[in-house]
């Protein structure tokens, strides 16, 4: 079985910065045991309905500007596999969500920054999964539960995003800089409401959670965290398995998600 994961990716910087986060993804990928491939939901991947790469060889995506040449230079060639995309494809349709496939997908930064850090030798096959912004909580909690039997075929289901994502307030910190309360409120909150497997009030985040809107003031960031829960199956829990702060707004925190004893 592959217990899904949620993992914060934050700044691109993070590939090149020693962070308490970046340590994390590289213990992460030591101690793991490794999937057959992971399915990735990406903040950075935005659709008006479900979408799914389905590249051999997924290019390695340079979306952001302004970094340093050696974060423009880095590739990270791990393959594709149409295989398991399909298999992702028929998981959803099997559950009434129609996708497409994309057959010429990269990764984009949210994939490939924590997956180099985690599994730098690019060994293990990656299928990119779109998020619908538009669409709520629970369209993305359905679309992690359509995907729960993939585990059992060791495929590991991640949502890559952020725990915390205020881009503004962000902007000309330090990456260590004071965290506010309005931020470790909201962590918290989703902290306890996961350990409490309470998938009601987690889907109503935007109503129930302390500071939402400046914390995620588009939803983009936060939507993989449902993927990720949902693809532990009805009844399942999350695991805050780290927890750091970059840049004062960006949360970092890691979940697994599983079934609750």
């Amino acid at each position: 079985m592959m217990p899904p994961l949620f993992l914060s990716h934050g700044s691109p910087m993070l590939y090149l910065t020693d962070t308490p986060a970046h340590r994390f993804l590289a213990a992460l990928g030591r101690d793991m045991a490794l999937p057959r491939a992971i399915v990735v939901a990406s903040a950075h991947w935005e659709t008006g309905m479900p979408a799914v790469g389905a590249a051999p060889r997924p290019g390695t995506i340079h979306d952001f500007g302004g970094f340093p040449d050696a974060l423009h230079r880095a590739r990270w060639p791990a393959p594709g596999d149409p295989a398991v995309a399909a298999e992702v494809v028929s998981a959803l349709a099997s559950a009434g969500i129609g996708a497409a496939t994309v057959a010429d997908r990269g990764l984009d930064h949210g994939i490939w920054v924590p997956l180099a850090i985690a599994l730098p030798g690019a060994e293990i096959p990656v299928v990119p999964l779109a998020v619908q912004p538009q669409r709520d909580a629970r369209h993305h909690l359905a679309l992690g539960r359509a995907l729960a039997p993939l585990a059992e075929r060791r495929i590991l289901v991640v949502g890559s995003g952020a725990v915390t994502h205020n881009l503004r307030a962000a902007r000309g910190q330090a990456v260590d800089a004071p965290v506010p309360a309005w931020v470790d409120g909201f962590r918290g909150w989703v902290a306890e409401t996961a350990a409490a497997g309470d998938a009601e009030r987690l889907c109503d985040w935007r109503d129930a959670a302390p500071g939402a809107e400046i914390n995620h003031p588009m939803p983009e960031h936060f939507l993989p965290f449902f993927v990720a829960f949902g693809a532990a199956g009805g009844g399942a829990a999350g695991c805050r398995i780290h927890a750091s702060v970059e840049y004062g707004a960006i949360g970092m925190d890691a979940y697994a998600f599983a079934a609750r004893a």
